[in-house]
């Protein structure tokens, strides 16, 4: 042991990676469906680790926040500024409201309780799960005009409110939205929900919740052209027609003529005769259908044996923007492309026919090379894999954040500023938003989001841990139990006003109402709870700019509880 602590003392660095492998491996444990979850793995583990006095410098910390808080910027930002929109700000209302609420039952509890600032803005961040208010508020205080010891007692007694109000800030408000939710809002949810689904273009049935899941769930199959309808030649175009069906059309891919010459890319005058055999591309219960009017369903390895390619696509097309989904219905340039997927940030959204398009959104195709070409060039920018990052976006969008930050401007004798992790996060935002304009510069894969998020987050809560860990297991005796129970209090009551304000204020469907407080709290997890519950992706479709936004202002809050509380 005082081998490993000799090491650890000559190379912080070491310290640092071991917390990260030890924090990671605790937050994977699962009791029932709860764990701890990476964050607060890490930070226990700093905590423990953080006992043999290990000094790491301030600078480790501040870049990897920095870096977190320009990949989170980078996420929401094309989802952000849609919200800003007219057909956004009803949501962005929503938001407001909330997460004020948040930051006031936050203020009116540590009064209460005669909490400091460090407590409080641990309370702040660990009920409502938003860990880089540590980071923001760890800046602030810096600069407040106080001794430097009562500046390092504030900071250490962060973590100690985080780790123990966050458990419950999140196993709490999944549960408080999942099941006391749609009991506040409606008698029968999962009716409402699939009636709403009705509205934009889905044909749920009562007794097939999972319809919406398998909305575009397509296949290629080969049938023989047997019926009487191919008494006379056909051209393709007129047997595609005769094939819409339901929601979305059926194509022909390939062709076998009646001397086996494979035609691989059938015009739409190409003449089709009968015992001539077709791939055809579209939803499995109209292929079904459809071999009572074309013929029977043959084995043909050989015909289809043709590549497919999976792409995402950013939608940049200004003609799609508010357009629904149900216009690609018709659109020529589609033909032949599955559609799996649509995301909007972070979350995945329903496939229904009148849900509207939104550019910076990302569409995940597949089918042939040549149609998914065609397809991402109309919709916008194809997102192919690729392992590069522009990093000179990233660090010129850090650089200029960091001195947008700097800019100070007093209020009176208050020196008020966003500071440099204020300033990243905007620059963030505004980068994200441009990518999602001009898809062809600025790339950041989702691997390198990931990694920049996650890697950035956790490095920067592994350094708060270990410097906190001496002064950690005093400040949990001292506070633990009053700042547990605050920490219920702040976590449920802006979700039980959201949840009453979506209801009776904005008179939102109740699905809408509890993505939006899912949202605006930034709680994945919440949200998937909900889209069980609900048996319905829904939710999803008002939690992207209320993540954006909710995401946004609760970070900013943790400059203004400083600023409150001083």
């Amino acid at each position: 042991m005082e081998w490993i602590n000799k090491i650890l003392h000559d190379t912080p660095e070491l310290a640092i990676f071991l917390t990260l492998a030890l924090g990671f491996a605790l937050g994977r444990i699962k009791i029932g469906k709860f764990s701890l979850g990476s964050v607060t793995g890490v930070l226990l583990m700093g905590v423990l680790i953080g006992q043999l006095n290990i000094p790491i410098p301030a600078t480790v910390k501040s870049t990897f926040f920095l870096l977190f808080l320009f990949a989170v910027g980078y996420s929401v930002g094309p989802q952000f500024v849609k919200g800003l929109k007219k057909d956004g700000l009803l949501q962005i209302g929503f938001t407001v409201i909330v997460c004020l609420c948040c930051l006031l039952v936050s203020y009116i509890a540590a009064k209460l309780a005669g909490f400091d600032i460090g407590n409080t803005v641990g309370l702040l961040a660990g009920a409502n799960t938003i860990s880089a208010v540590i980071g923001v508020a760890t800046d602030t205080i810096n600069q407040l005009s106080i001794e430097a010891s009562e500046k390092t007692k504030m900071i250490n007694e962060i973590p100690v409110a985080y780790a123990v109000t966050y458990i419950f800030g999140t196993a709490g408000t999944a549960w408080f939205l999942a099941s006391i939710g749609p009991k506040i809002l409606s008698k029968d949810i999962i009716k409402e929900t699939r009636d709403y689904e009705a509205t934009l273009g889905g044909a749920i049935q009562d007794d097939d919740p999972a319809m919406e899941e398998a909305y575009d769930g397509t296949t290629f199959r080969t049938l023989k052209a047997t019926s009487v309808y191919f008494d006379r030649p056909r051209t393709v175009e007129e047997i595609e027609t005769l094939l819409v069906q339901r929601d979305w059309p059926v194509y022909i891919e390939r062709l076998r003529d009646r001397q086996g010459k494979i035609i691989s890319d059938p015009t739409p005058d190409q003449p089709v005769r009968k015992n001539d055999i077709m791939v055809l591309n579209g939803p499995v219960d109209s292929l079904l259908k459809d071999e009572n009017c074309i013929g029977t369903e043959v084995a043909d390895t050989e015909l289809l044996d043709f590549r497919v390619e999976a792409l995402r696509v950013i939608v940049a097309n200004k003609a799609l923007e508010g357009r629904t989904r149900g216009v690609l219905k018709t659109s020529k340039e589609r033909h032949g492309v599955i559609v799996r997927k649509v995301n909007r940030g972070n979350a995945e959204t329903p496939l229904l026919m009148d849900v509207q398009l939104q550019r910076g959104e990302v569409i995940e195709i597949e089918g042939r090379k040549v149609d998914v070409d065609r397809f991402a060039k109309y919709a916008g920018y194809a997102e192919r894999p690729t392992k590069a990052t522009d990093l000179l976006y990233v660090g010129a969008g850090i650089f200029l954040g960091g001195l947008l930050g700097s800019l100070t401007v007093k209020a009176g004798h208050i020196p008020l500023s966003l500071s440099a992790s204020g300033g990243v996060l905007i620059m963030g935002i505004i980068f994200g938003w441009l990518r999602s304009l001009r898809p062809t510069f600025g790339a950041i894969p989702e691997q390198s989001v990931w990694l920049m998020n996650n890697l950035g987050l956790n490095i920067f809560i592994a350094v708060v841990g270990i410097n906190a860990g001496p002064d950690f297991i005093a400040g949990l005796k001292a506070n633990g139990i009053s700042l547990f129970i605050a920490g219920i209090f702040v976590s449920l009551i802006p979700m039980l006003v959201g949840l009453l304000i979506g209801k009776y204020l904005f008179k939102f469907p109740a699905a809408i109402t509890l993505g939006a407080c899912a949202g605006s709290r930034t709680t994945t997890a919440a949200l998937g709870a909900i889209q069980d519950n609900l048996q319905s992706k829904v939710p999803a479709l008002s939690y992207t700019v209320t993540y954006a936004v909710g995401n946004t202002l609760l970070i900013i809050w943790g400059v203004v509880i400083v600023l409150l509380l001083q």
